[in-house]
């Protein structure tokens, strides 16, 4: 399913300051298309646009060419599902009855799960290599175990739009990659339009399709991770120096941070001048 965001506006409340400005970008069907942007660029608030859970002041968000605001709530969470940024999981529920809870939009009012809504949360659960889990409680995972139950709830809502609001925020290297090997393995295998709000670059670049970078609410950049990942953007948006190399193993970009923007304040004594690639530089 197509997702176009067509000159989408919002601001929170009457006498809110305007977050987004005329923001619009298209993610094909199958593909993972990634959202950067510094802290405050509006990057999170897009998503929720998207999702249906903000209504834009003005613009719009069209599913398949359908304007997302027109759907009832339950029809637009059987397409559109969503993980949101460090989602705090209170209840001891079981994997399994975490992930049965993306059943909900598929049943009507009151009724319980049917034969065929466990056999749907058990195949979530296969694709995302949770089964074995299924009987743990959610509480007792490791983060990066945790956010694959939590996509595995999404993915039983069988969504043809998949939202991800930074997936792997606070996961380690190891879980890092296997969280974005999974989302992309998603979007391609199963046809999935999937966007991503990322904040570590290279993540991005090595696994998104095309990625969009916001500055201060407005699109900055937009195209395939090595038309977006330049130095001049990142100088302009980010306001650091950078040097953009290629992967080795891939035609993508890799992204070394050399130091802030002397417009951004004097340049970390930390970092001695020298290279690094860590994203933690530029948060």
């Amino acid at each position: 399913m197509r997702v176009e965001v067509c000159d989408v506006r919002f601001g929170y409340g009457a006498s809110g300051p305007e977050v987004l400005h005329g923001v619009s970008l298209t993610a094909e069907p199958g593909t993972l298309h990634g959202v950067i942007g510094p802290n405050g660029s509006g990057k999170s608030t897009l998503l929720r646009v998207i999702g249906g859970v903000a209504n834009p002041a003005s613009g719009c968000v069209l599913l398949g060419g359908q304007d997302i605001g027109s759907l009832s709530p339950r029809k637009a969470a059987q397409l559109v599902a969503a993980v949101g940024a460090s989602e705090a999981v209170i209840f001891p529920f079981s994997v399994e009855e975490t992930v049965l809870m993306g059943r909900s939009p598929h049943l009507r009012f009151l009724a319980s799960e049917t034969f065929l809504d466990v056999a749907k949360a058990h195949e979530a659960m296969e694709r995302t290599g949770v089964a074995p889990l299924a009987g743990r409680r959610i509480t007792a995972l490791s983060s990066g175990e945790r956010q694959r139950v939590l996509i595995a709830r999404a993915l039983a809502q069988e969504p043809r739009v998949l939202l991800l609001d930074e997936p792997t925020a606070h996961l380690d290297v190891n879980f890092q990659v296997e969280i974005m090997e999974l989302v992309q393995a998603l979007a391609h295998e199963s046809g999935i339009t999937t966007i991503a709000v990322l904040h570590d670059l290279n993540l991005a670049g090595r696994y998104c399709d095309r990625i969009t970078m916001l500055g201060s609410g407005q699109v900055a950049a937009c195209g395939s991770p090595g038309e977006v990942l330049t130095e001049e953007h990142l100088l302009d948006v980010y306001g650091v120096r950078a040097i953009v190399g290629r992967r080795p193993e891939l035609d993508r970009p890799a992204v070394f941070v050399i130091s802030g923007s002397p417009r951004h304040g004097k340049p970390d004594e930390h970092r001695g001048g020298g290279v690094s690639s860590g994203v933690d530089d530029i948060e």
